[in-house]
């Protein structure tokens, strides 16, 4: 059985991405209660019940949404970013755009006749319940994603753009059957199977396209809303998330990459297939920040890796060239060849 979502000319020209620091909150507190739970962010997971320990959330109105007796949550949760997304701002003033009568009426679907004391008073004044929401929202985002975000985001648009060179190679065809082994798209129809779907059930898309967005700290599923105020999005799991909390990725280099660069530099070259501050970069390979730097200095003049800044913070990562050098299965053959004509 499956979930679909007609999506004619028009809505697929419309389809875009974005990235979500409030949507990677709410997958945040879902992680932390146990709700389709990652063993990659295991991590992570000790860092945010050590930073609550001592000094709780109080999210008094989130928690009975997010976690109660019927599945998922209300929809306008986590609406449709209205660009390509990233502050948490953005998304909250999104949030408390939601017009009250959405709000009552996706309550009513998820709550029934007799809702929790917060959620009844959400309904009763949508407009102030909102500003409460955003408020325990944007605290939880500082304490849980804001310490993490540049790395989290890195990963997410280096998944945005992956995807990009997808559609222009193969069409949406070739992109929506690379999201996720449940989705694909034929005939006009995006459709998402799996175990998870008792009957077939279409989707009541919101206005426009589809806004794809990929989720570090999310589910391992795709979820797609069944109805919203906003654009439909299809949350799914982004590439890379395996080492996200880690600087290593697994295997060190081969002998030839060793030979080439030396040891140092090979073991660098390896870390930096998903971004890394110099800090990171150095308490993960055991060596001091200042050789680091050095050793960073030379890759980046051979154009093997590349820096971005990010807040205060720089983030590192290997190019496609030295991607394609470390043996990456990232590395883009295209992206090769330009640069190396370059």
């Amino acid at each position: 059985m499956a979930l679909t979502v007609e999506l004619g000319v028009d809505e697929l020209a419309a389809t875009r991405f974005a990235v979500s620091a409030l949507s990677e909150t709410v997958a945040a507190l879902q992680q932390l209660a146990g709700h389709d739970r990652q063993a990659v962010h295991e991590r992570w997971l000790r860092w945010a019940r050590a930073e609550l320990a001592d000094a709780p959330l109080s999210l008094p109105l989130t928690w009975p949404l997010l976690f109660n007796d019927t599945p998922g949550w209300p929809e306008f949760l986590v609406p449709a970013p209205a660009g390509p997304g990233g502050d948490i701002d953005d998304d909250l003033a999104v949030l408390c755009r939601t017009p009250p009568e959405s709000v009552r009426a996706n309550l009513r679907r998820r709550f029934g006749a007799t809702p929790p004391a917060a959620v009844a008073d959400l309904a009763a004044h949508p407009e102030q319940g909102l500003a409460e929401l955003a408020a325990e929202l944007c605290a939880a985002h500082d304490r849980l994603i804001a310490p993490h975000w540049p790395r989290l985001r890195a990963v997410l648009e280096a998944d945005v753009a992956y995807r990009a060179r997808r559609l222009a190679r193969g069409g949406a065809a070739a992109l929506f059957a690379g999201l996720h082994p449940d989705l694909s798209w034929r005939d006009g129809r995006l459709r998402l199977g799996g175990d998870r779907w008792r009957e077939d059930s279409a989707v009541d898309r919101g206005p426009g396209g589809l806004v794809l967005m990929p989720v570090a700290l999310g589910s391992a599923y795709v979820l797609i809303k069944r109805r919203t105020s906003t654009q439909t999005t299809v949350r799914y799991p982004a590439r890379g998330v395996g080492a996200l909390w880690s600087v290593r990725l697994g295997a060190r280099p081969s002998g030839a990459t060793v030979r080439l660069l030396g040891r140092a530099r090979a073991d660098l070259l390896d870390a930096l297939r998903l971004p890394a501050s110099t800090t990171d970069l150095a308490r993960g390979l055991g060596v001091t920040p200042s050789a680091v730097g050095q050793h960073l200095r030379v890759l980046r003049e051979n154009g093997l890796v590349a820096g971005e800044r990010h807040g205060r913070s720089v983030l590192y990562r290997t190019t496609a060239l030295g991607a394609a050098l470390a043996g990456s299965p990232y590395a883009d053959e295209e992206a090769v060849g330009k640069e190396v004509r370059s």
